[in-house]
């Protein structure tokens, strides 16, 4: 079936990889939609450039601009409802959720309860409300296909046994630029420090979280909804290299990892064609050059953000929300200059550990935890 596809994200780094691999595509996808934060004039030029007639800005103080600049008879709108309508009003067969944050939240949501499949780049989508598109995925049809790298990986070595011979699951890190950082050193590091990742390139917020490797704990979260493990299942290994994005270990004490380019087009063009693999646009993995490969347990004591986000999927619930929120909104202020990088992840541990995991929270109640644990960083950073 031809893919049509609405992405969630456009304008971002993986909805412009993902733009990438449509464009290679064009045989198979049809972008139907498109999703933008605040960026209108890429919003625009993306769809001039694919014929892309409906489209939507989340900052609906932009919308005029946006209306203005597309072309002619191109539907355009806006807000968190805006996206909800996109998502679910263009007849689109697949959705790729590529919004940052907890923002995409609704509609990803939505697009799974109207039984269309979502590829994953959202992580948040699951660590917020995993026990609500689970559930709703398995009702209605819908497809949950993994697109961080981690996650694409793991889904990929699952192919090769059963899911009850799994005995752990190892998700690989890069270990950021602070991997070989003194605790005193990362504290005090800069904004241009942090966004100075070694190996992927991705948008500041995502690369500020592999910094702390905030982002390895979030994924934990992921991954015990995506793939059903409990917390105690899943490892994580620091792999400087980013060539081995996860690997999967059976009972029988077979180790299956998938390797790769460090490049997201690669799982973007994986979770779109599945189970196909037509030729790639991202550059083959040069075996000339990659001779060794270095794997090394983290340093739970410099980066404690891992230690929170197995306490998350051990708790479920609302833990999972208040965790990101609280990130989300350190990261801000770290961004701003009022905090040092060393209070982003204190500031989240906070917080997270005085608040009380509710165990079957609704969509209203998820959302109230969300602002809670936000509105919990700016009190503790104005008193």
């Amino acid at each position: 079936m031809r893919k049509r596809v609405v992405v969630l994200g456009s304008t971002g780094s993986i909805g412009r990889s993902t733009l990438d691999v449509a464009d290679a595509l064009r045989d198979e996808i049809t972008l139907v939609g498109l999703a933008g934060h605040r960026n209108w004039r890429l919003l625009a030029e993306q769809a001039r450039r694919f014929g892309v007639r409906h489209v939507a800005i989340a900052d609906d103080a932009h919308v005029a601009e946006l209306r203005a600049a597309c072309p002619p008879g191109t539907r355009v709108l806006a807000g968190p409802a805006g996206l909800v309508e996109l998502a679910v009003s263009c007849d689109a067969n697949f959705v790729l959720a590529a919004i940052v944050g907890a923002a995409g939240l609704p509609a990803t949501l939505a697009a799974v309860e109207h039984g269309i499949d979502v590829g994953l780049a959202n992580k948040e989508s699951l660590v917020v409300a995993g026990s609500l598109i689970v559930p709703t995925a398995q009702r209605t049809g819908a497809r949950l296909l993994p697109v961080d790298s981690e996650h694409s990986a793991i889904f990929q070595c699952l192919q090769a046994g059963r899911r009850e011979d799994v005995r752990k699951i190892y998700l690989t890190a890069s270990g950021g630029p602070f991997r070989q950082w003194d605790a005193e050193r990362m504290h005090n590091a800069t904004l241009g420090d942090a966004l100075n990742h070694p190996t992927w390139s991705m948008g500041p917020k995502i690369t500020i979280d592999s910094a702390t490797m905030m982002n390895k704990a979030l994924e934990i979260i992921e991954a015990h909804w995506l793939f059903d493990v409990p917390a105690e299942q899943i490892g994580v290994l620091v792999h400087p290299e980013s060539v081995v994005h996860s690997m999967v270990e059976f009972n029988d004490g077979s180790v299956i990892a998938q390797l790769g380019t460090p490049d997201m087009r690669t799982p973007i063009q994986y979770a779109l064609t599945y189970p196909r693999r037509p030729a790639g646009v991202a550059p083959l993995l040069d075996w000339s050059t990659c001779r060794t490969l270095h794997f090394e347990p983290p340093d739970l004591e410099r980066f404690d953000a891992l230690r929170l986000g197995f306490a998350s999927a051990s708790a479920g619930g609302t833990s999972g929300a208040v965790l990101n929120a609280a990130n989300e909104a350190a990261v801000e202020h770290f961004r701003a200059e009022r905090i040092p990088f060393g209070r982003i992840v204190a500031l989240a541990r906070d917080v997270f550990e005085r608040h009380r995991p509710a165990p079957r929270p609704t969509l209203e109640e998820l959302l109230t935890q969300d602002a809670w644990a936000r509105q919990e960083v700016d009190r503790c950073i104005s008193s």
